[in-house]
């Protein structure tokens, strides 16, 4: 391997860690963004009660009875 030899940064890369430098708190923001919808505890009870009250559904719905 010659002496002068630099890793590899794919133009993604570069252009990610670009927006980084000009905006430090990119990331932080990301975050919180994040925390918003995914990082959420799952009430157990609740969703329980949810699956336990849906009603299945007819398997040709648009069958009327006639």
């Amino acid at each position: 391997m010659p002496l002068f030899w630099k890793p590899y940064k794919s133009d993604a890369t570069q252009f990610i860690e670009s927006l980084k430098q000009r905006d430090p708190q990119l990331e932080s923001r990301q975050r919180e963004g994040r925390g918003l919808l995914w990082d959420q505890e799952i009430d157990r009870q609740a969703q329980a009660e949810w699956r336990d009250a849906r009603v299945a559904q007819k398997p040709y719905v648009y069958h009327n009875k006639g």
